[in-house]
């Protein structure tokens, strides 16, 4: 059985392959704001889990019939701050203004994951959910912000912050699981593998 990562994230992989997993990456392409804009009224977590099931879903049409049998894990991360849901900045004034809003405060790193078991080629059982983590920000100097904001780092990742990068350096703490706030919760993947019938043991690289 193959688990296929509908992720371009280092992030995400990195986890898996710390936990034991060594997934096939395919990348789903999905329009983002396309999506979200056609579901203006849904709650922070729906909007994270309608993401993380339509890169799932693209991928799983796409891979059925090179892997009739994979299980194709989706996510989508975005931090929920002051009533704002904002993903990646992808630019050096917009990752500064969101920093400065946030530094010295505290946010929830929200994802949404769904797990699809295909069959013969076609999704047969999904499981989908979603994770919060609370997360503590430090108030870097001006001097640290922009050394930060030229690493390029925060430009593209959800909430202009890493936890497992050079942003671990502005986080004070975490509440919650911190594999969430890289961008896949391992807890909760383990609970949705079992919800299509798979334990992440049997995933293992043996």
């Amino acid at each position: 059985m193959r688990l296929v990562l509908a992720s371009a994230s280092p992030a995400r992989l990195g986890v898996l392959r710390a936990a034991g997993v060594d997934p096939l990456v395919e990348v789903s392409d999905v329009d983002e704001d396309a999506l979200l804009d056609a579901n203006p009224d849904a709650t922070p977590e729906q909007k994270v889990t309608l993401l993380g099931g339509a890169k799932a879903t693209a991928v799983a049409r796409r891979i059925g019939d090179d892997h009739p049998d994979a299980l194709v894990v989706g996510c989508d991360s975005m931090l929920h701050i002051d009533g704002d849901l904002v993903g990646k900045p992808h630019d050096v004034d917009t990752a500064r203004e969101r920093w400065k809003a946030m530094a010295g405060r505290t946010g929830e790193l929200l994802t949404g994951h769904t797990v699809l078991r295909l069959s013969d080629g076609e999704i047969d059982r999904v499981a989908e959910g979603h994770a919060v983590t609370g997360v503590r920000f430090a108030d870097p100097t001006p001097d640290e912000l922009e050394a930060y904001l030229a690493s390029g780092e925060p430009l593209q990742v959800a909430g202009s912050f890493t936890l497992d990068g050079l942003g671990g350096w502005f986080v004070e703490g975490l509440d919650g699981d911190p594999s969430n706030v890289i961008g896949i919760s391992l807890p909760l993947l383990r609970r949705l593998l079992g919800g299509v019938g798979v334990s992440p043991v049997e995933l293992w690289r043996r």
